[in-house]
Formats: structure tokens, C-alpha cells, sequence
């Protein structure tokens, strides 16, 4: 089963889950894909993830987080012991979000919606300081990222299944060719290379 988690102000309508969303159909994989809309609040949105893989066995189990979906999912790796794959993650995201408190819209309908000062406290909350087991990870860090610093990226998953990729953005406008390589880093078993 995958989880992807987007990012924020996104949607189940972003790029990359569109991608994700193709490919698994393609391969007759589509009831394997959860992809929900995540309500502003990080609490909220963690309890909706937990919801969401309640009762599934963590080694079946991988969760794809995009931005701030990437923050969220290694709270959720960390706490589940399942695997994770990292698009562009926050590593940060209560010093970045900070400048969005007050009325926002959503990129792909402009509807607007609420980010509330105490939603910076919730991420302080949910932040995880460093992973416990790297192998359960897989980074894809652009360099031309225009909204995260890719190496805060790369330190803050040592040891992990690292692709750093040259160039491209937040975004990762290219990543149909990655889909591949992510589904197999998801398809793994525990203790297999």
C-alpha cells in the first residue's frame, strides 16, 4: 500500500501524485494508492494519515511525501517502522511556513483556507529530529529547488537511499522518470538490498 502525502497548499491534483496515480493504474495497481487531501492543520493532517493506514502492517507499507508531505511522512516512518520516500522534503517547515499565517489558497482550485499561528507549534510538535533507520528511506533532493535548500535535505537523511538530482525544482517537472525507481524502493521488502 502507498500513502502519498502532498504538499503544502497542494492537493491530490499535484504533478507528482498525478504521476504516481497514472503509473500504479497503468499497472493495475491503482486500489494500492491513497491520496487524500490534507486539511491545513499538521495535527490534522497526521491524524488523517494515522486513519488512513490504522491496522496495516508496516511492512507492506510505504508512504511518499512531497514538501511538507515529506515532513509529515517521516513522522509517520518513524512512528509506524514502515518506509518512506522523500520528494524535495521540509526538513524546517515552522521557519518557513511562518510568512503564511493568515488567509491562503490552495494552487490547484484557489480555494482559500486558514493557516492559524498555532499550526507552527503543531509542526514543532511532529518534527523528527533525526531518523532511526535509515535504509527505510529514499531522498530526492533537486538542486534547483526554488523553495527548500536541497542540502539541508541530504543532512538531515544520513544514510539514506540518496538521489540528488542536477538542476530541476521544487516541483521535480521530471518526474516521471524517477516513478519507476520510487515504486521499486516501495515494493521492497524488509532486509532485502
Amino acid at each position: 500500500m502507498i500513502l502519498y502525502l502532498h504538499g503544502f497548499r497542494s492537493s491530490p491534483q499535484s504533478f507528482k501524485a498525478r504521476v504516481m496515480a497514472q503509473r500504479l493504474q497503468a499497472l493495475g495497481r491503482s486500489a494500492e494508492f491513497i491520496c487524500p487531501q490534507l486539511p491545513a492543520s499538521p495535527r490534522a493532517a497526521i491524524n488523517l494519515a494515522q486513519q488512513l493506514v490504522a491496522g496495516m502492517d508496516p511492512a507492506t507499507l510505504s508512504v511518499i511525501g512531497s514538501s511538507l508531505g515529506g515532513f509529515y511522512a517521516t513522522k509517520l516512518a518513524e512512528q509506524l517502522g514502515c518506509r518512506a520516500v522523500l520528494l524535495n522534503p521540509a526538513v524546517t517547515p515552522l521557519h518557513d511556513l511562518g510568512k503564511y499565517i493568515g488567509s491562503t489558497t490552495q494552487f490547484h482550485s484557489d480555494e482559500p483556507f486558514e493557516f492559524k499561528p498555532e499550526y507552527i507549534d503543531e509542526l514543532e510538535a511532529i518534527g523528527v529530529a533525526q531518523i532511526t533507520q535509515p535504509s527505510r528511506y529514499l531522498l530526492l533532493a533537486a538542486t534547483g529547488d526554488e523553495v527548500l535548500d536541497w542540502h539541508q535535505m541530504v543532512a538531515h537523511y544520513p544514510g539514506a537511499m540518496q538521489h540528488v538530482i542536477e538542476g530541476s525544482d521544487h516541483g521535480i517537472s521530471e518526474f516521471a522518470d524517477y516513478v519507476d525507481a520510487v515504486l521499486a524502493f516501495c515494493d521492497r521488502r524488509p532486509g532485502s538490498a
